[in-house]
């Protein structure tokens, strides 16, 4: 349902733009492109594609989910390939790997063995510097040739389950930025992009763990980070770290990024626990996977898995108690799955004040939201996509079915006047942009798992697979 919101603020401040700090349209050069935007304003790629078809190159890539940026005639990749965290260069015009490196550590995060990887983050570029993170040791720069410039180590991070990192780094203006909402101590990290040393570190203590990325926002003149977060979306100043500005409303769990367009900030997000998936009452886990009928869950007793198990666990006593629960539950019940519009200009506690509208239907759980053409759109699992209207918050149309059914962990992408749509079991779907409803131009089936969001450059379109890097163009 869509809630439209009166804010009582003067005519004057529809005229304070929300305006993104966007790098060259002619690159990718992090997660998501420009910005986390998912879309290019200067990219012509092809409408049909598939692993026969306008194939311009491919080339071996060991599995990681996370997606590749483009920076001119290079293109670069984090993998865990043979027990090492590396970063990998790719020569963006024919697919040859130019060169490896591989980031040492001491030790190994904990990540899901099919969900995640030790190297699911996305690296960032400016055309001089590729910034990679690694939850298991920190950042670590190199230039275009291979050279570390420097490196930032940091504590091995403890995500919630052991289900391993995700959020990918920045780079704004001269910093590098980093998010790491983890299981406890969680703070957000900006370090000098000239010598890797600490500009500011903010605690995040109410923050556990998430998997969105931040993005940079100039707000009424102020440069600010924004961040989702559990419950919670917040603005910190580019320059101090200091916060400025906050909107509670949030889903529990929190795994996309939100997005900028027409003025407005957009965020969308889903966790389960609400109606839609309701969090089960403890006695009915308990009748069904308490074994020896002692009032407690052992993780040999639990049939989700060691991984949901630790992140059920709260206190890490190896013990699923009530306690525990209804910790969480009681979190789930706090959040909200919703479609938010943001107005700019705010600070402290904006949530009563600065939402336009609202939408609590066809969320997405991993995905992020794209805007593009004054529209805004959502994927949700199952295949569903959704369009609204990002001024007005009018719905086109909600949850219409692509026949393309599955998870959906890679982002939309967009580019000239198509939707670019990718699922986990490998199918790809090109949707016309507008519309009443969605009108399907291209299908594709790789055959096997796609979790990264491709990049657009140029007249390319570069996707990564489970064991592929692929170029895809017209000749």
């Amino acid at each position: 349902m869509m809630k439209i919101l009166t804010i009582l603020v003067p005519a004057l401040f529809f005229a304070i733009q929300l305006v993104a700090a966007l790098p060259d349209s002619q690159n990718w050069g992090s997660f998501r492109g420009p910005n986390s935007s998912g879309t290019s304003e200067s990219a012509l790629p092809p409408v049909k594609f598939g692993p026969e078809e306008n194939v311009l190159w491919k080339a071996d890539a060991p599995w990681s989910p996370s997606s590749p940026c483009v920076w001119g005639k290079r293109l670069f990749i984090t993998t865990f390939h043979e027990g090492n965290l590396e970063t990998r260069c790719h020569d963006a015009g024919n697919g040859k790997l130019l060169w490896t490196r591989v980031a040492s550590r001491d030790q190994l995060e904990e990540f899901h063995a099919t969900e995640g990887s030790p190297a699911s983050s996305t690296p960032a570029t400016d055309g001089k510097h590729v910034v990679s993170y690694f939850g298991s040791c920190g950042l670590v720069c190199h230039d275009f040739d291979g050279k570390e410039l420097w490196r930032h180590p940091l504590p091995v991070a403890r995500t919630a389950g052991g289900f391993g990192s995700g959020v990918s780094p920045i780079i704004a203006g001269k910093y590098a930025i980093v998010n790491r909402d983890q299981a406890k101590n969680s703070f957000i990290l900006a370090v000098r992009l000239s010598d890797g040393k600490t500009a500011w570190e903010t605690p995040r203590v109410d923050s556990p763990t998430s998997y969105g990325t931040p993005i940079l926002c100039k707000n009424n003149g102020a440069e600010e980070i924004v961040m989702a977060g559990s419950l919670t979306l917040k603005a910190y100043d580019l320059k101090s770290g200091e916060e400025r500005w906050r909107m509670t409303g949030l889903p529990a769990y929190t795994c996309t990024t939100p997005v900028l367009g027409g003025g407005l900030l957009f965020f969308a997000g889903w966790s389960p626990g609400k109606s839609d998936s309701p969090w089960p009452k403890w006695e009915n886990i308990l009748e069904k996977q308490d074994k020896n009928g002692d009032g407690i869950i052992t993780v040999d007793e639990y049939k989700d898995g060691p991984v949901w198990f630790k992140a059920q666990d709260i206190d890490g006593n190896g013990k699923l108690e009530r306690s525990d629960w209804d910790s969480i539950g009681g979190m789930m019940k706090r959040g909200e799955n919703v479609l938010l519009a943001i107005q700019p200009g705010g600070h402290g506690d904006v949530t009563a004040t600065h939402v336009a509208w609202k939408f609590d239907r066809g969320l997405p759980y991993v995905p992020s939201p794209l805007y593009y053409d004054r529209k805004v759109y959502l994927i949700k699992d199952g295949g569903m996509l959704s369009c609204f209207d990002a001024e007005s918050g009018r719905a086109r149309y909600t949850q219409e079915r692509l026949n393309a059914i599955g998870t959906y962990y890679a982002s939309p992408i967009a580019a000239d006047g198509r939707l670019y749509l990718f699922s986990m079991d490998g199918k790809a779907t090109v949707v016309k942009a507008g519309g009443d409803k969605p009108e399907i131009l291209h299908r594709a089936d790789f055959g096997e798992r796609i979790a990264a969001t491709p990049a657009l450059v140029g007249t390319r379109m570069y996707v990564r697979t489970r064991t592929k890097l692929y170029a895809f163009g017209t000749r």
